[in-house]
Protein backbone atom coordinates (compact mmCIF):
# COMPACT_ATOMS: atom_id res chain seq x y z
CA UNK A 1 0.00 0.00 0.00
CA UNK A 2 1.44 3.41 -1.53
CA UNK A 3 1.17 5.87 1.76
CA UNK A 4 0.91 9.60 0.97
CA UNK A 5 1.01 12.73 3.50
CA UNK A 6 -0.65 16.04 2.76
CA UNK A 7 -0.79 19.36 4.30
CA UNK A 8 -3.78 21.17 3.51
CA UNK A 9 -4.94 24.85 4.35
CA UNK A 10 -8.65 25.37 3.94
CA UNK A 11 -10.13 29.18 3.64
CA UNK A 12 -13.19 30.21 3.32
CA UNK A 13 -16.30 29.96 5.78
CA UNK A 14 -14.81 27.15 7.76
CA UNK A 15 -14.55 28.03 11.16
CA UNK A 16 -17.86 27.22 13.51
CA UNK A 17 -19.80 25.32 11.54
CA UNK A 18 -19.05 22.05 11.83
CA UNK A 19 -15.74 21.37 9.63
CA UNK A 20 -13.51 19.69 12.00
CA UNK A 21 -15.97 17.46 13.09
CA UNK A 22 -16.63 16.04 9.71
CA UNK A 23 -13.56 16.24 8.50
CA UNK A 24 -13.00 13.64 11.51
CA UNK A 25 -15.53 11.67 10.54
CA UNK A 26 -14.82 11.26 6.76
CA UNK A 27 -11.09 10.83 7.82
CA UNK A 28 -12.23 7.70 9.58
CA UNK A 29 -14.58 6.85 7.45
CA UNK A 30 -11.63 6.59 4.44
CA UNK A 31 -8.70 5.02 6.98
CA UNK A 32 -7.07 8.73 6.79
CA UNK A 33 -5.18 9.37 10.02
CA UNK A 34 -3.54 13.09 10.81
CA UNK A 35 -5.37 16.32 12.91
CA UNK A 36 -7.14 18.89 11.78
CA UNK A 37 -7.43 21.97 14.00
CA UNK A 38 -8.95 25.98 13.31
CA UNK A 39 -5.92 28.43 12.72
CA UNK A 40 -6.40 32.05 14.53
CA UNK A 41 -6.44 33.47 10.92
CA UNK A 42 -9.93 31.53 10.78
CA UNK A 43 -8.38 29.12 7.97
CA UNK A 44 -8.55 25.23 9.18
CA UNK A 45 -4.77 23.17 8.84
CA UNK A 46 -4.88 19.65 7.66
CA UNK A 47 -2.51 17.20 7.91
CA UNK A 48 -3.39 13.92 6.85
CA UNK A 49 -1.94 10.55 5.50
CA UNK A 50 -3.24 7.36 4.09
CA UNK A 51 -3.28 5.55 1.04
CA UNK A 52 -3.15 7.28 -2.62
CA UNK A 53 -6.89 6.32 -3.16
CA UNK A 54 -8.44 7.47 0.31
CA UNK A 55 -6.21 10.60 0.32
CA UNK A 56 -7.59 11.77 -3.35
CA UNK A 57 -11.26 11.07 -2.10
CA UNK A 58 -10.49 12.88 1.39
CA UNK A 59 -8.99 15.72 -0.65
CA UNK A 60 -12.04 16.14 -3.15
CA UNK A 61 -14.26 16.40 0.04
CA UNK A 62 -12.16 18.73 1.57
CA UNK A 63 -12.61 20.95 -1.15
CA UNK A 64 -16.50 21.28 -0.91
CA UNK A 65 -16.74 20.51 3.56
CA UNK A 66 -19.79 19.73 4.96
CA UNK A 67 -22.62 21.25 3.47
CA UNK A 68 -23.47 24.72 5.84
CA UNK A 69 -19.59 25.55 5.03
CA UNK A 70 -18.27 27.54 2.13
CA UNK A 71 -14.89 26.68 1.01
CA UNK A 72 -13.21 29.58 -0.66
CA UNK A 73 -9.80 27.70 -1.48
CA UNK A 74 -7.61 25.11 -0.48
CA UNK A 75 -3.91 24.99 -0.41
CA UNK A 76 -1.94 21.77 -0.72
CA UNK A 77 1.59 20.58 0.26
CA UNK A 78 2.26 16.82 -0.36
CA UNK A 79 4.41 15.84 3.02
CA UNK A 80 6.15 12.43 3.81
CA UNK A 81 3.69 10.48 6.13
CA UNK A 82 4.39 11.41 9.34
CA UNK A 83 3.07 8.05 11.19
CA UNK A 84 0.08 8.99 12.85
CA UNK A 85 -2.11 6.48 14.06
CA UNK A 86 -5.57 7.89 14.19
CA UNK A 87 -7.29 11.25 13.03
CA UNK A 88 -7.41 13.27 15.95
CA UNK A 89 -9.52 17.10 16.56
CA UNK A 90 -6.63 19.32 18.30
Amino acid sequence: MDKKGVILQIYGRVQGVGFRYYTQKKAEELGITGYVKNRPDGSVYIEAEGNTDALEAFLLWCEEGPSWAHVRKVEKQWIPPQGYKTFEIH
